[in-house]
């Protein structure tokens, strides 16, 4: 792949590490905050970040899976977040090799329209199945996760940017 002038070599990504920072995610989706309309979904976060910089690791399965496990723990509508994280990452998969080329910030603004059709497909499931509508402050869940972005792409790439041979000839 072509890089950009001046772009990072990152070492690959240990399996283990994704995994435990999307059970991380999972678990801390599942902390009791109270159930407020703007709490952005940092499992969505995470999976959005790992299908676009390790789209073969992380798939639509696991982004089921994981769906599966926060309806179960949230008691909505089963199948209600398996939905929205598979379209979710159907769609972080199909835009990763575009996505990767712009800076951070710019790709904040690239994921937010995602981050717009999973809660607007969680919202649409929702109201079919009889809930009731949570108010406007829906909008705001997914402009925090976009603006999260930056912060989750530091953290998840720090490994990654370690120097796995540091040496004054060869610096990396």
């Amino acid at each position: 792949m072509i890089m950009r002038p001046g772009q990072q070599l990152l070492l690959p990504a240990n399996p283990f590490f994704i995994w435990f920072s999307l059970l991380c995610a999972l678990l801390l989706n599942m902390l009791p905050f109270g159930r407020v309309a703007w709490m952005p979904d940092i499992l969505a976060i995470t999976l959005v970040f790992w299908s676009v910089h390790q789209p073969l690791r992380v798939g639509i399965g696991a982004a089921f899976l994981f769906g599966i496990c926060m309806d179960v723990h949230q008691a909505s509508l089963l199948g209600q977040h398996a939905l929205a994280y598979t379209a979710l990452t159907f769609f972080a998969i199909t835009i990763h090799r575009r996505l990767l080329w712009f800076t951070v910030p710019s790709q904040a603004v690239q994921v937010l329209p995602l981050f717009l059709a999973a809660h607007a497909i969680e919202l649409a499931i929702r109201m079919i199945a009889g809930g009731i509508f949570p108010g406007t402050s829906l909008l705001l869940a997914p402009v925090i996760e976009a603006a999260l972005w930056p912060v989750v792409t530091v953290a998840l790439l720090a490994p990654q940017r370690r120097a796995p041979d540091p040496d004054e000839n060869r610096p990396l």
